[in-house]
This record gives C-alpha cells, sequence and structure tokens, in this order.
C-alpha cells in the first residue's frame, strides 16, 4: 500500500529561492474528483504521471502514481481534464534535513505560495523554516484538486485567510 504523508503550509515570508535545488514547471488536471478520490495528470518538464489518491484531507492519504508518456499527458490535460488547469513553478528547497516543495501557482491560482513537506510519520518533527506561515494541510480548499474547480482568484479575502 502506497501511503503519502504530506504537511501543507502557507509562505510567510522571504523564500530564499536561490538556495533551490531544483526548479520545474508544473501543469496538471483532473480526470475525476469524486468526494475523497482524485485521478490526475501532471506533467513536469519532460516526465509526466498519472495520480490516484484518495483517504481525506488528512495528512496521510493513499497515492499510487505511474509515469505516463509525455504526448498522453499533454492530449488528456487538453481534452479530457477540467479547466483551467493548474499551473505552478516548484522550488525544491533542503532546510534541517527535509525537502520543501514549495509551489509559486501561476495562472487562475497565481498570488497563491505554497510549500509541502513530505514525511515518514505522521508524528516525524522537522525544523520549520522561517518563511514558513499557517498550515493548510487539514483545509480542502488549498488542495490542487480544489483550485482546479474553483482557482485561489476567485475566493474573497476571507476564504484566503486561515481558520
Amino acid at each position: 500500500m502506497a501511503i503519502e504523508i504530506e504537511r501543507k503550509f502557507l509562505v510567510a515570508g522571504p523564500v530564499p529561492w536561490d538556495a533551490a535545488l531544483e526548479v520545474v514547471a508544473i501543469e496538471q488536471g483532473y480526470l475525476c474528483v469524486e468526494g475523497d478520490r482524485v485521478l490526475r495528470v501532471r506533467r513536469a518538464g519532460q516526465r509526466a504521471w498519472l495520480t490516484f489518491k484518495a483517504g481525506g484531507m488528512g495528512i496521510a492519504r493513499l497515492e499510487y502514481e505511474y509515469e505516463i508518456p509525455v504526448a498522453d499527458a499533454l492530449e488528456m490535460l487538453a481534452r479530457l481534464c477540467v479547466h483551467p488547469l493548474v499551473e505552478k513553478v516548484r522550488h525544491r528547497i533542503e532546510h534541517g534535513g527535509h525537502l520543501w516543495e514549495v509551489d509559486q501557482f501561476l495562472g487562475t491560482n497565481q498570488g497563491l505560495v505554497v510549500a509541502e513537506i513530505e514525511l515518514h510519520a505522521e508524528d516525524e518533527p522537522f525544523d520549520r523554516p522561517d518563511w514558513l506561515g499557517a498550515e493548510v494541510s487539514r483545509l480542502p480548499r488549498y488542495s490542487n484538486a480544489a483550485l482546479a474547480r474553483r482557482p485561489f482568484s476567485e475566493w474573497d479575502a476571507d476564504e484566503r485567510g486561515v481558520e
């Protein structure tokens, strides 16, 4: 069984962009979103994946990911996925022995910047970078699937805050 344990945070301070180990443009779309199950297509550079996730909005979910031909991904993104697509630039930054993925969203989600960390256990300790803000792991509107259906540009000021 493939379990992804991931925590997601808003970015609240200056990120050391020049420290990024890798920077990649990503576009992704959703073939199906039903309850707590999503089927996603993602293209990042010259690679692409089909990913199935299930298990709610907690920090631990089932995740199955399979690499697919880029040509297939491009066709699915153009013809089969819900639009608008989710577009972002991902910066992989090491901090405190963990790899952080900091996403700067583009397009209809422009202005949103989130940082994610994958963990080996739900209670695994980690060092919080200075630029980390409020945790949004359990707020469904910050999921990429939700951003595809209702982009950040459509949120009002109250929604952009954190409960």
